[in-house]
């Protein structure tokens, strides 16, 4: 259903979005942050319905950075820009200073932070007790740009109806950007914690490269 979902819901309109919505919980949390926001969420739910909403409701350009499609064919099928959202490959040339500049002009900038990257860029965390690689990439962005982190998932209730939640801003400080990280892992693990098979992770977190025996 997620990913019927998330196929016809980029495909509509900010104002026909809402009905499939039963409750938003925490949204004062944009109101209350000054200047630019990095939003992080994670492979749960319906994730890019969550930001076509918030992009919508704070009327502020979003830049959504994405992994470049193993089937580029099937871009024009789940991703669509417009209403005041904007798709950045991470591959592109220039992406972190043009992201940057895009938070110093007080828009929004939104990434997944549930995948580790394979590179430098990744830090060791505890998740449910063993250490796994996450991405440092949106926090240092966030440090770089004096910029607060706003968590948001989109899920499922049990009335197959989508709850969008949004969580306290994480505040971010040069040099202390993997606290920042790590109260991020810790927000994750309880909503996969509260809604397993909402998580769509289809391969060892905590060994995702095959680098342990």
């Amino acid at each position: 259903m997620c990913f019927a979902d998330l196929v016809s819901t980029n495909r509509q309109p900010a104002a026909r979005l809402s009905t499939l919505v039963e409750s938003v919980t925490g949204a004062e949390q944009f109101d209350n942050v000054p200047g630019g926001i990095v939003t992080v969420t994670a492979h749960v739910g319906n994730w890019e319905l969550a930001g076509r909403l918030l992009a919508n409701r704070l009327a502020r350009r979003t830049h959504v950075v994405v992994s470049p499609e193993e089937a580029p064919e099937l871009e024009r099928w789940v991703r669509r820009d417009g209403e005041g959202m904007r798709f950045v490959p991470r591959a592109h040339p220039g992406v972190g200073l043009e992201l940057l500049a895009a938070l110093r002009r007080g828009e929004v900038v939104a990434l997944q932070a549930d995948r580790a990257l394979g590179n430098g860029g990744d830090v060791w965390i505890p998740f449910f007790g063993v250490p796994a690689p996450f991405p440092l990439g949106p926090f240092l962005l966030a440090g770089a740009a004096r910029a607060a982190v706003v968590p948001a998932f989109c899920v499922l209730d049990r009335r197959y109806r989508y709850a969008v939640s949004i969580a306290t801003p994480i505040t971010v400080r040069r040099g202390e950007e993997e606290a920042g990280a790590r109260a991020w892992v810790a927000l994750l693990e309880s909503v996969v914690r509260e809604h397993p098979t909402q998580w769509f992770n289809f391969f060892d977190v905590w060994n995702p490269f095959g680098c342990r025996a």
